[in-house]
């Protein structure tokens, strides 16, 4: 049963709350020396201890809290609760941004009605905190995003060839080869294009107009589940491949007609995958 609107209000205040005290030790663990403590799907897909700080952290305050609830994160996987709702976690979204010094990575905390599956959820609220900027988006399902105090509301549409496109790439080599072929394809049809590598904030800077479109392959369900929700109460339209929800497949996130003409180009450009039948991470 979803939650009246008082109640995902409540949610909401209790994801910001905690975002921000996961956001502050994140902050504070990059005034120091930051290495890398693991390895995941590459040598290139990093994790460091932060990472797993702040998710023991964010873990810890939500128990706390909501101990019914269930939990997915991207450090310490999953375990089923009783309420109907799950707690979806990126305790740092653009881990490489944050080893570097980067100041473009995030804490992403989304709750969502069901099980951590994209295709089947309603995410209810969700909060994605840039800790080194201080900058904090939010939303609640049919409530509006804000940043801050400030409604947001993304970009009129454009013509294709005027639009400001973000994208990013995949931690596999063969992927990342295509992805980097269909960038190129891509390139002249459009204003520009930015890879910033940070899933949340590019969904959020759809949200707030800083660019006009967003689209990504093998994102994980942290890394869209705050996002995806803050962008599409901006009012874009977050689809995934032809007649299915956004997941780790494919995500595209723009004003609804530029997302019908941005898609179609993708596909002409091979920046969709072709294989819709495969449904693991």
């Amino acid at each position: 049963m979803t939650p009246p609107s008082s109640s995902t209000t409540e949610l909401l205040s209790l994801a910001r709350a905690v975002a921000l005290e996961a956001g502050a030790l994140v902050l504070e663990a990059r005034r120091g020396v930051v290495e890398v403590a693991d390895r995941k799907s590459s040598s290139v897909d990093v994790v460091t201890q932060v990472d797993r700080d702040a998710e023991a952290l964010i873990r810890g305050r939500l128990a706390e809290a909501r101990p019914h609830d269930g939990f997915f994160g991207e450090e310490s996987g999953g375990a089923s609760g009783t309420s109907g709702l799950t707690w979806v976690v990126d305790p740092i979204d653009g881990t490489v941004n944050f080893l570097y010094g980067i100041p473009h990575y995030a804490v992403s905390i989304a709750v969502v009605e069901g099980e951590a599956d994209p295709q089947r959820w309603r995410a209810l609220a969700g909060v994605v905190v840039n800790p080194a900027t201080g900058e904090l988006f939010s939303a609640t399902a049919g409530g509006g995003a804000s940043l801050g105090d400030r409604a947001l509301q993304v970009n009129p549409p454009v013509d294709l060839s005027q639009a400001l496109v973000a994208t990013g790439f995949a931690y596999a080599a063969q992927t990342r080869a295509e992805q980097g072929a269909a960038v190129a394809r891509l390139l002249p049809l459009v204003r520009d294009v930015r890879r910033m590598g940070t899933a949340s904030l590019d969904l959020c800077a759809v949200a707030s107009g800083r660019v006009d479109a967003y689209f990504e392959r093998t994102l994980s369900p942290w890394d869209h589940a705050a996002g995806a929700l803050i962008a599409a109460e901006a009012g874009a339209r977050v689809t995934g491949l032809p007649g299915l929800r956004a997941d780790h497949r494919f995500l595209l996130a723009a004003h609804p007609e530029l997302a019908v003409a941005l898609e179609r180009v993708l596909g002409e450009v091979e920046a969709v995958p072709r294989d819709t039948t495969d449904a693991s991470p």
